[in-house]
């Protein structure tokens, strides 16, 4: 029996109809597993983590063959606030042919243009000369600490390791075809503690007043960039976000003083050599300062390849436009799955990503239907 048409607009509203702020599933995994499986797809279910709210997560295929694409994506939302939509966030309306609700471009639309893409793909009888399939977290929102990197550790440990993946995050900032994101910058965050003895501001050398000591650290991480960027990649860069004292008293040395930061870096550096040269840093002029350091990702760039230029290929075809290949922005699931395989990022119109009225307007959504519908016939025709 031929695989039935799937329209990207209903899946969409389906799947926005389905309030799944992060922790809650809110069935939105349950209505995409459904409408994989009337395509013919082997749905497998993997929620992971501890107790009740285990995280929901999904992995479906299609054939067995190379080549193996997949497409990776997250049906999790931010909470969509209290006040200013004109339509309920999960009502999934559409006025003026624009779709509106939390997740439209973030990234419920995407999944449902993906989902839409491979339905077509497969009327009419022609055979899939490859495989497909969908890596689907519930959890991407949030801390990610049972979502992706856990269905990873699964489709390696069970031979499922694709040879291209599509992240589907918005990628465009203004227009559909403007950017294919092929890399992201690494993210480390750092808790400085420095302590000191409290005493009166009257009789400082019957104290040690740790702010001194914490703002030339301060300065000596962000007196010098740590480089002029790369092929790829802009400069790395130092951001001090937060300095705290908790001091009320306009006469008192405190007892210790804090500060984070984050360093947004680039392919020249690695998470565990910044992490070395803070620790240095601190140590200098603190040498019994507490140091908290954290690597959410590492920098990874996507080289060009024959799977990347088909996709650059498609996007021009639909859009008439060809779309810079781009590194900027945050972090996203494709960090993980850079460690895996060849992964690049490429989506909806992403302004209203986050924001009260988050919508798409319904042709971008049949675009990147086109979009994703022409990549795979290059890939499996």
């Amino acid at each position: 029996m031929e695989p039935e048409l799937i329209d990207a607009l209903s899946l969409a509203q389906e799947l926005i109809r389905a309030p799944s702020v992060t922790p809650d599933s809110g069935g939105a995994i349950g209505v995409l597993g459904d409408a994989l499986r009337r395509l013919g797809f082997d749905v497998i279910d993997l929620p992971f983590g501890d107790g009740a709210e285990r995280t929901p997560n999904l992995f479906a295929r299609l054939g067995l063959s190379g080549p193996h694409l997949c497409f990776a994506g997250h049906t999790d939302v931010v909470p969509p606030g209290i006040e200013g939509w004109t339509s309920g966030p999960f009502d999934a309306a559409v006025r003026s042919d624009v779709l509106y609700g939390r997740g439209a471009c973030d990234m419920k639309g995407g999944i449902a243009a993906f989902v839409s893409a491979v339905a077509r793909h497969l009327g009419g009888g022609r055979p899939l000369n490859g495989s497909i399939s969908l890596l689907i977290t519930g959890d991407e929102e949030g801390p990610a600490t049972y979502g992706t990197v856990k269905v990873l550790e699964w489709m390696a440990a069970n031979g499922q390791i694709p040879d291209f993946c599509v992240v589907g995050e918005p990628t465009n900032p203004d227009h559909m075809g403007d950017v294919i994101k092929i890399g992201r910058r690494g993210s480390l965050n750092a808790r400085i503690v420095v302590h000191g003895v409290q005493g009166h501001v009257a009789y400082p050398q019957r104290a040690d007043n740790p702010i001194h000591r914490l703002m030339a650290i301060l300065s000596d991480l962000t007196a010098h960039p740590l480089d002029k960027g790369s092929e790829w990649f802009e400069p790395s860069s130092v951001q001090v976000t937060s300095v705290d004292v908790g001091n009320d008293a306009t006469n008192v040395i405190p007892g210790r003083a804090s500060a984070r930061l984050n360093i947004r870096f680039n392919d020249r550096h690695t998470g565990r050599d910044l992490a070395h040269w803070i620790t240095e840093t601190v140590r200098a002029r603190a040498p019994g300062a507490e140091i908290d350091i954290r690597v959410s990702g590492e920098a990874f760039l996507t080289p060009p390849s024959p799977q990347l230029g088909m996709l650059v290929e498609a996007v021009e075809e639909v859009t008439g436009r060809p779309p810079r290949l781009d590194t900027g922005g945050g972090t996203s699931d494709a960090r993980f799955i850079s460690r895996y395989c060849p992964v690049a990022e490429f989506g909806l119109v992403g302004a209203s990503m986050h924001k009260v009225n988050e919508h798409v307007p319904v042709a971008d959504l049949r675009a990147l239907t086109d979009i994703y519908a022409a990549f795979i016939e290059r890939l499996m025709g």
